[in-house]
């Protein structure tokens, strides 16, 4: 599974988005089967900005099915059914150090 920090060098948020595409497609081309993205959390701890553009930009894809599954964060651990969906299509998902952490500031994408 391939790592992306979106969220290195701060960038605007329409910036974060293009490095995400842009990932998405290389990892595609190399027949990767997930994709993790940090983009944060914010600092307001609400969530920032970056997370809910490049959620609400996933949360389309899928839709489209460009992508398979999208597994925030918070959700990424056995006892969601998109984790468990995840899992199946890429088992070493359940090796990685954020798997069961609830981490907020991340997403898993399956592609």
């Amino acid at each position: 599974m391939l790592t992306v920090n979106l969220e290195a060098g701060m960038p605007t948020v329409e910036v974060a988005k293009s490095r995400m595409t842009a990932a998405l497609r290389s990892a595609k081309a190399q027949r990767m089967t997930a994709l993790k993205l940090i983009h944060g959390y914010g600092s307001s701890g609400y969530g920032g900005r970056i997370r809910t553009g490049v959620r609400r930009e996933l949360s389309l894809m899928k839709q489209s099915g460009t992508i398979k599954e999208v597994v925030t964060g918070e959700e990424f651990s056995p006892f969601e059914e998109c984790a468990r969906r995840a899992l199946q299509l890429c088992p070493e998902l359940a090796r990685d150090r954020d798997y069961t952490r609830c981490n907020q500031g991340i997403t898993v994408v399956i592609l």
